[in-house]
């Protein structure tokens, strides 16, 4: 048992670059870890790692070391999954990342079902509008927009094709007017997420008619649910996906503009990480989470 603990503090802390955060990850003290370690190195008469105050490097030890027992650990890893998931519910933790809108709006609500079926497994999940790293911040599965990973050992799996939608409160198109045409936006306060592909360019269709739009920002952001609280507000007109306003539009708080043009569509997926064999509790929680998106949103705001 010793052995293998040594071992996989070793692994995480190549594999993160920081003895502290291996050791957070792990749970356990930054002394418990160093003294593992240590006790590996002695083991192997050999140095792995040097580190001074400001980074951390293998050896070239280190490096042979790591490429052969980061292939043991996922072996083991695999060996106990399987297992697992033969004779037992999917178990442990599961790290799951997501926007806020979409972890308030879906993630949140299915927990109490998905944790009924599998009660052994616990889920973290870290809200972030930026794409975290898999390895560095331990993620298991992220939900994003993006069609395509840089890195080929991510695999990914559509979830879904999102609408988009222009909309304002009520009080700001009393004031303003409506919008008639895509020309008029370059006229009104747009409430922009910044974190789009070209935020403030807008491409809008009415069958063959395609326009381009230029859009100044009274507010731009990195979030959509500021951006919807700005809308409620009366502050503008917002660029945003329809799950993420659904409620208010029906409810009169905002109200669709330019119904009859068409926004590009956001392609929503599943990533995770390729292995020779997917965990069960990855299996498990990407199955559970397609069918609830798809029962829980009719096909005017998601589709396949």
């Amino acid at each position: 048992m010793d052995r293998l603990t040594q071992i996989e503090v070793f692994v995480k802390t190549a594999e993160l670059h920081s003895l502290s955060r291996a050791a957070e990850v792990l749970g356990m003290s930054n002394a418990a870890a160093s003294r593992h370690l240590s006790a590996l190195e002695e083991r192997l008469s050999a140095r792995l790692i040097e580190r001074n105050t400001r980074r951390l490097w293998l050896t070239e030890a280190g490096q042979e070391f790591f490429q052969r027992s980061g292939i043991l650990l996922s072996e083991l890893a695999e060996a106990e999954e399987a297992v697992n998931e033969h004779t037992l519910s999917p178990q442990g933790l599961l790290r799951v990342t997501s926007s806020l809108s979409f972890a308030t709006i879906y993630l949140a609500p299915m927990l109490p079902e998905f944790r009924r079926l599998y009660p052994k497994l616990n889920v973290h999940i870290a809200v972030a509008n930026r794409y975290l790293d898999f390895i560095e911040a331990g993620i298991d599965v992220a939900v994003r927009t993006r069609l395509h990973e840089p890195d080929t050992n991510i695999i990914v799996r559509r979830l879904g094709r999102m609408r988009r939608v222009l909309a304002a409160a009520p009080g700001y198109l009393e004031g303003r007017g409506r919008p008639k045409e895509p020309a008029d936006l370059t006229h009104h306060d747009m409430l922009v997420y910044n974190l789009a592909a070209d935020p403030f360019s807008l491409r809008l269709t009415k069958g063959d008619v395609e326009r381009t739009v230029r859009i100044t920002g009274a507010l731009d952001c990195n979030d959509g649910q500021v951006i919807r609280q700005a809308a409620l507000a009366g502050l503008g007109i917002l660029i945003q996906p329809l799950y993420i306003v659904q409620d208010d539009i029906k409810a009169g708080r905002l109200v669709p503009v330019l119904l009859d043009w068409q926004l590009p569509t956001l392609t929503m997926n599943i990533a995770y990480q390729n292995r020779e064999r997917l965990p069960a509790k990855i299996r498990v929680f990407a199955d559970f989470l397609v069918n609830y998106v798809r029962k829980a949103s009719n096909s005017e705001i998601w589709s396949v």
